[in-house]
């Protein structure tokens, strides 16, 4: 039998090691933080009590002790209730410790199962404020040049109006509209005595003053001048 030489080709299992290896320390040094991550308090086990947050010590099969611990919106629950049970979980709640984004890559973010409401606007809504400290509803908005997500009231969406009613003096051609920040045409409907005026024709807006033309008309003393208007 003749002897045979058998030869293995091992640049390409060392090479791909390498690139795997190189792959996971650039993703572990994407994880890393510039300051350094001090441990948490540990959590104790006062009997059937459920305790938040906290770090669990751990000790591998060297012996090593490690602590797992959560942060950035994750809170961890130890629960001790049970003979001689422990169960810890990772659930989503808590305080973000940094600046955190989602990229969804074109893909679908979404929540299901959103009740839908119907309620006052709210007028007591604060700044930065916990949920039950205020009445009533805001809108969550999204600001384009950071991406944050924040509220906004209801008032603020530019969805209000009012009616006003005037009276008018001989010739009067010119009325301020209290409460209106800034008129739109076709969003603004004058009466007089009761009939409506043409826009644009028999008045024009500007900023919160109604322009009465007198085109065809003339506006005479104790004419009611009824304005409808939103912003």
């Amino acid at each position: 039998m003749k002897n045979q030489i058998l030869t293995f080709n091992l640049k390409q299992p060392i090479i791909a090691t390498l690139v795997l290896f190189m792959a996971s320390f650039s993703a572990l040094q994407a994880q890393n933080t510039t300051v350094e991550i001090a441990k948490k308090t540990e959590v104790t086990y006062p009997g059937s009590a459920l305790t938040t947050d906290g770090s669990i010590k751990l000790i591998d099969n060297k012996g090593t002790v490690k602590y797992l611990q959560t942060s950035n919106g994750l809170t961890t629950l130890t629960n001790t209730g049970g003979t001689n049970v422990t169960t810890t979980t990772l659930q989503l709640g808590g305080t973000l410790s940094y600046d955190t984004y989602i990229d969804v890559d074109d893909k679908v973010f979404a929540l299901d199962g959103i009740e839908l409401e119907s309620g006052e606007a709210s007028t007591d809504a604060t700044t930065k404020s916990d949920h039950g400290t205020g009445t009533g509803y805001t809108f969550l908005v999204r600001d384009e040049a950071t991406g944050a997500i924040k509220k906004l009231l209801l008032n603020d969406l530019g969805v209000k109006g009012g009616i006003l009613s005037l009276i008018a003096t001989e010739g009067q051609t010119e009325y301020t509209i209290t409460g209106a920040d800034e008129l739109t045409l076709f969003k603004t409907y004058v009466y007089r005595n009761g009939i409506k005026l043409i826009a644009g024709i028999d008045y024009t807006v500007a900023t919160n003053v109604v322009t009465l033309t007198q085109t065809g008309y003339q506006v005479l003393a104790d004419d009611v001048i009824e304005v409808h208007f939103l912003n």
